[in-house]
């Protein structure tokens, strides 16, 4: 058997791309795979009981959430930020978030009540 044929089963080295040969992959290849489902949720912890929508599950780069960020506050009228990885914005809009993400071709799932 080639050498080529086996599978990592541990390794403590970044995973190499195999088209460009780098650990951080400029091709594309290499782009993270979802975690889990998109999920549109409601929280209010730590907020002083306002409210905001919270969209996690989002595998894309920051300068495609910034984008879809902007997308969604204009198509709602309301504020909203980028923190870690996560949108959120003032507000109850998870209703209408699931329909904007649906027209945009993104499957999410609302969460909580």
């Amino acid at each position: 058997m080639s050498r080529d044929s086996f599978t990592t089963v541990y390794s403590t080295e970044k995973p190499v791309c195999r088209k460009c040969g780098r650990v951080v992959c400029s091709c594309g290849e290499n782009r993270p795979r979802p975690q889990g489902p998109v999920r549109i949720g409601r929280e209010t912890k730590g907020r002083k009981g306002a409210g905001v929508t919270v969209i996690t599950g989002l595998v894309m780069s920051e300068a495609e959430l910034k984008e879809l960020l902007s997308t969604c506050k204009k198509r709602l009228g309301c504020g909203g930020t980028l923190k870690d990885g996560t949108l959120e914005f003032q507000g109850e809009h998870r209703d209408a978030l699931l329909a904007v993400l649906s027209a945009l071709g993104i499957s999410a799932k609302k969460s909580g009540s």
